[in-house]
């Protein structure tokens, strides 16, 4: 056990030269760090069922030894998985989302849901949201993983929530926790719906309605 858990942090370094000299590249100097970083590459575009843990240790060059050192299961694996991909996520959506100036608030919040419609046109509408992907995969197979889903996914509806309660003007008669939930339910349905149709027409269709629904308060009262 312990001679395969060295040979697996000797594979997971890549090799790389700085100034001719060579060095392991820093960024998978961890074999838990690598395992999970492969996985979710090629989860992403198959799906946790349909990817096989032989076909994780060859592509990740890692021995079956060394996954169970770090992991209990599969099972264990996809509940790592899915730590880390929130953990990201909500660390990029909160450098994204909350800024010092209230008021382009909303067109950050609108900017970044046109680089969710973006990333799915580049994508040829393939890969959606890791997160929707997997919960219409495993949340009838697997209670742990049905359960860090929903922890992760509030989370973002949080981040989402505090980015709505700064924008100024503030919103009327939208509470931001409520609103935040309304627009995370609608776009994880058009991801899930672009994916199916294999075009980015709901994604856009959900742009504008959310264009609508934040801009409201900036539209110009008609007069009678």
């Amino acid at each position: 056990m312990l001679r395969d858990i060295l040979v697996a942090e000797l594979a997971s370094r890549r090799t790389v030269y700085y100034n001719g000299a060579m060095k392991a590249d820093p960024s998978y100097q961890d074999t838990r760090e690598h395992l999970l970083a492969v996985a979710e590459e090629l989860i992403c575009g198959r799906g946790f069922a349909a990817c096989g843990l032989a076909e994780i240790l060859q592509r990740a060059q890692v021995p079956k030894g060394s996954f169970y050192h770090y992991f209990a299961s599969k099972e264990a694996f996809g509940v790592a998985l899915l730590q880390r991909y929130f953990d990201r996520y909500v660390d990029e959506l909160q450098e994204r989302l909350l800024g010092d100036d209230a008021t382009a608030g909303r067109q950050r919040l609108i900017a970044y849901f046109a680089a969710w419609v973006e990333r799915m046109r580049e994508r040829a509408c393939m890969q959606g949201c890791f997160a929707v992907k997997l919960s219409a995969e495993v949340a009838d197979l697997s209670e742990p993983m049905r359960t860090t889903l929903v922890q992760g996914m509030a989370r973002i509806e949080a981040v989402l929530a505090q980015a709505l309660a700064q924008v100024q003007p503030p919103l009327v008669g939208q509470a931001p926790h409520a609103c935040a939930a309304d627009l995370y339910t609608h776009w994880c349905g058009a991801d899930l719906q672009a994916k199916v149709r294999r075009s980015p027409e709901p994604l856009e269709e959900a742009l504008r309605w959310t264009e609508r629904r934040l801009l409201v308060e900036l539209m110009p009262v008609m007069e009678i």
